[in-house]
């Protein structure tokens, strides 16, 4: 993870605000006090991280998952086409 100053990261905001989203890297912005420091993410990887913490934090779901991943490691699944859908042309 790159880290940059904070009177860099505000110089060139936008930039870094371009890089976070196309790299999908977060970026740590540094100040004088560690305590002050922050991570900026773009907002879809943000929402990721919080769907994941989601889905973890529920034990009905993380069951579900854990069943599913044992059925396909056994060999107990089938395999289906993708239906085309004709009408997103």
């Amino acid at each position: 993870m790159e880290a940059v100053a904070y009177s860099n990261f505000r110089k060139d905001l936008k930039d870094y605000f371009k890089k976070v989203n196309a790299d999908s890297e977060p970026l740590i912005v540094t100040n004088k006090d560690p305590e002050d420091n922050v991570v900026v993410m773009s907002k879809e990887d943000y929402d990721a991280i919080m769907e994941t913490l989601s889905i973890n934090s529920n034990d009905y779901l993380t069951q579900k998952i854990a069943r599913g991943d044992k059925q396909f490691k056994a060999g107990k699944f089938k395999q289906h086409e993708l239906i085309e859908d004709d009408d997103n042309d």
